[in-house]
């Protein structure tokens, strides 16, 4: 049988209750202030008064995403490097030899994706001078 002086969970119920009085009063005066209004693109999704324009499903280069992968490798591996500076002094050697390998990895990988122009996905200057001299010689 479950006393009330064993309960001891009592602040708990005080928080939920004061949570979802704040969450009942938040909900119901957005309800009472808010504004009503009815007008053509309310109901359309991204409604905020502009009327929408064309299609949502637009085609992106591959080098965007590649670019996005790139971002979250190498924002991970800020991470861990700084996960490794906040404990250096424990991990002593080991972890300095280790952190220097793994910096040495990254940098094999950065210098390999510039190699095969993995980061390269904008125009070529070169090319479009040549096409550019191209055109000009055709005119003259």
């Amino acid at each position: 049988m479950l006393l009330v002086q064993d309960i001891t969970f009592w602040p708990f119920i005080v928080f939920a209750f004061i949570v979802i009085s704040l969450i009942g009063i938040m909900i119901g005066l957005s309800w009472v202030l808010g504004e009503r209004h009815k007008e053509k693109t309310t109901d359309e999704p991204y409604e905020s008064g502009i009327p929408p324009t064309g299609d949502a499903r637009l085609r992106f280069s591959s080098g965007f995403y590649i670019i996005a992968m790139f971002f979250v490798i190498f924002d991970l591996d800020a991470a861990f490097i700084m996960l490794w500076a906040v404990s250096f002094r424990e991990l002593g050697l080991a972890g300095y030899i280790g952190i220097l390998i793994f910096i040495g990895l990254l940098v094999v990988l950065l210098v390999y994706e510039l190699s095969i122009g993995a980061l390269d996905f904008g125009p070529n200057g070169k090319r479009i001078l040549k096409y550019k001299n191209k055109i000009n010689d055709e005119l003259q």
